[in-house]
């Protein structure tokens, strides 16, 4: 941890259009600029906001991928240098021999850029992406420990809890959820889901939905950020449309795993049984 009493994050909910690589960079641009400007060191963006969600086949995305020093990276990292500030982003990432993955990176002030690749694929994504096959790193950077992981990886708690034991203190989870049926009056689960894996981590999370009708797909619009306690500190209900969040967050909370004077979340584990 830095001797920061606090962090300033924000998820930037915006909408990227499928396709439109110049214009995705330019929003991403803005809405980078924006919430720096509003104070936060720490700003995520949706899954795939590089270059839209919804693809035809994997060639579309091939077609739309773009490698690690192409110019979406390449913009990041000028961003983060000059607004000092940390940018997590989803992008679809180009790999060798015509193949495509669902990407994340995490674009430090000091220029150093850290990838993650998606490692459960939800529905058609499967026919599209390269699974990932790697853990969600966790990253030390001049605010703290951060790790990041990608949408539907947030469904699986024994993922979310390899980077709470490795030390993470703010978990970053670009995302597009799929606005689906609920029960009237019922809040979407993937933001129930997201409380849930903060609690029983005692672990900050930032989860940043995107908003925008994409070839017939509308998005739960659920961006919220998330205490050590499981609360939400911004975006307790979903909005469907663009919105900043920001929030301020105690990192040294994440360092205290008691939930009673007898009960801790990580020592009282008993992996053996399970």
């Amino acid at each position: 941890m830095t001797g920061l009493p606090t962090l300033k994050v924000a998820c930037q909910q915006i909408a990227p259009r499928v396709g439109e690589l110049d214009y995705n960079r330019e929003l991403g641009q803005r809405a980078i600029r924006q919430a720096a400007a509003q104070g936060a060191q720490v700003v995520v963006l949706p899954e795939l906001v590089q270059s839209g969600y919804v693809f035809t086949d994997r060639q579309e995305a091939l077609t739309l991928s773009e490698a690690l020093d192409g110019p979406t990276l390449t913009l990041w990292k000028a961003l983060a240098a000059e607004l000092q500030v940390v940018i997590v982003g989803g992008f679809c990432e180009r790999l060798n021999a015509g193949q495509v993955a669902n990407s994340a990176a995490l674009v430090e002030p000091e220029g150093r850029v850290t990838v993650y690749r998606k490692a459960h694929l939800w529905d058609r994504e499967k026919r599209v992406f390269t699974v990932g096959e790697q853990p969600p790193p966790v990253v030390e950077t001049r605010f703290g420990a951060i790790a990041m992981l990608i949408c539907y990886d947030l469904e699986f708690p024994e993922w979310v809890r390899l980077p709470a034991l490795a030390g993470a203190a703010l978990l970053c989870a670009p995302v597009n959820w799929p606005d689906g049926p609920r029960p009237a009056g019922e809040r979407p689960a993937e933001m129930v889901r997201v409380q849930a894996n903060a609690a029983v981590n005692r672990m900050f999370i930032a989860a940043c939905d995107r908003c925008g009708d994409e070839r017939g797909v509308a998005w739960v619009g659920g961006s919220l950020i998330v205490d050590a306690d499981g609360y939400p500190l911004a975006g307790s209900a979903r909005h469907p449309q663009q919105q900043l969040l920001l929030a301020e967050l105690p990192l040294a909370d994440a360092q205290h795993k008691h939930i009673s004077a007898h009960n801790h979340v990580h020592l009282d584990r008993r992996p053996a049984l399970y």
